[in-house]
């Protein structure tokens, strides 16, 4: 028997879908396959905005023929989707072939809900208010070689006024430091070559003996080995210098924060709970670039917040070009019900929000473009991660996020390259082996 995973969302639930395939195996699942071949379809679902909602509506209603074709097929739906309040009615409702819904909070049931299914004709419906036990036993089949996500907490506790999270993962909780370290070091000897702490708010990081974030990655970046470390996401509130010196302390740790500002407006920062202002924000990027000067420095911007002004959105455009971003991620504000911002006055209209986004992309883009013909000229050590059969080209990140392209004669995917970078192309560089 074959499976189809299908992920929408974040990096959460790209890992989140390597412990499904891990429980898929374990249930008798060989091996992945396209979704015309599979035995079991599972849905990994995101929520956090209305665009990753239609698509997984769409492609969920796309798949009653191939239901009808197949009879002994199973068809799981589970994530954040199906953990938001009365979305698992809705999705019995409107598609009543899928057999199985599961939530965030009880994963590690799937193989047991896959079973029950088995033995009754009627779908499975399975949700848990609160997270029951963690993935600790479940053995991942990872799919991102030679980099590898690692969890160092669930949930989230800062109920930003626009963000529908700390509803459908729960409360946060964090793993113990010690079995974190023993994934790190597992990974490391089995040749994985990039690390990427996760959680929704790795900066709140608290161990059961009072480990702290700073501490946890100073532990992780001492592991012995050859290889490189990442984490996210940073909450700008929790930002602190013990961090930077951490941060500062490691070779291994990539000199690059994903910090989201979300907005440039300190009305509106209010608005959205973000607990932080604008000054200090930039305080703690002078901060950050005072004791390690070539950090670079990503983010996420929201625009069109409800009641947002012109002159509120240009705070926001202001704030990009002083705090220097390498990249940006960059999103319309999406109304998640069950929110507070969802039941605010004020709705920007839609061709006002399309505006707004276009000219903050253009601002990011032409940022993005300038910090990427830097490069030119120089050598930078990127890490291969893939090939890409369009372009005929290697890919791999530098350490602060850039992705380089080049071409070699030999499969270099897992290795660390030195590129002299020939060309820039927007976010992209193009080199050859130095």
């Amino acid at each position: 028997m074959k499976y189809h995973i299908v992920t929408y969302g974040c990096q959460m639930n790209l890992h989140e879908s390597e412990k499904i395939a891990g429980i898929l195996k374990e249930t008798g699942y060989l091996e992945s396959a396209p979704m015309e071949e599979a035995d079991i379809i599972v849905f990994n679902t995101c929520c956090i905005r209305e665009n990753a909602e239609n698509h997984a509506f769409g492609n969920i209603g796309a798949l009653k023929k191939l239901k009808r074709e197949k009879k002994n097929l199973l068809i799981a739906v589970g994530g954040c989707m199906v953990q938001e309040e009365g979305k698992a009615k809705l999705l019995k409702e409107k598609f009543p072939f899928i057999d199985i819904l599961f939530g965030t909070h009880n994963l590690f049931e799937l193989k047991a809900l896959i079973e029950r299914k088995r033995m009754q004709k009627k779908a499975v419906v399975s949700l848990l208010e609160e997270r029951g036990e963690t993935e600790d036993g479940i053995t991942p089949v990872r799919t991102s070689y030679p980099n590898a996500w690692v969890n160092i907490t669930y949930g989230c506790n800062n109920f930003c006024s626009y963000c529908i999270v700390p509803y459908v993962r729960g409360r946060e909780r964090s793993r113990r430091a010690e079995d974190i370290l023993r994934e790190v070091q597992a990974l490391v000897e089995a040749g994985y070559k990039e690390i990427t702490l996760l959680g929704q708010n790795v900066d709140s990081y608290r161990g059961e003996d009072g480990t702290t974030f700073p501490e946890l990655l100073d532990r992780v970046a001492s592991v012995e080995g050859k290889f490189r470390v990442r984490f996210m996401t940073s909450h700008p509130k929790d930002f602190t210098e013990e961090l930077v010196a951490v941060m500062k302390k490691h070779e291994k740790i990539c000199k690059h924060l994903h910090l989201p500002v979300q907005a440039g407006n300190n009305r509106i920062l209010s608005l959205m709970n973000r607990r932080y202002t604008r000054e200090k924000y930039l305080e703690d990027l002078a901060i950050l670039r005072r004791e390690i000067p070539d950090c670079e420095v990503t983010t996420d911007l929201i625009v069109a917040f409800p009641t947002e002004t012109e002159e509120e959105f240009a705070d926001t455009l202001s704030l990009v070009e002083e705090a220097d971003f390498s990249s940006a991620f960059t999103f319309i504000y999406s109304p998640r019900t069950g929110t507070k911002a969802a039941r605010m006055e004020g709705r920007i209209p839609e061709d006002v929000a399309k505006d707004r986004i276009g000219r903050l992309i253009a601002l990011v883009n032409s940022k993005t473009r300038e910090k990427s013909a830097r490069y030119v000229g120089k050598t930078v050590e990127i890490l291969c991660e893939d090939f890409d059969e369009k372009k005929g080209m290697y890919l791999g990140r530098d350490e602060y996020g850039r992705m380089g392209y080049f071409c070699s004669d030999r499969d270099r995917i897992g290795e660390f390259v030195d590129l002299k970078i020939t060309e820039a192309n927007g976010i992209s560089l193009y080199g050859e082996e130095a």
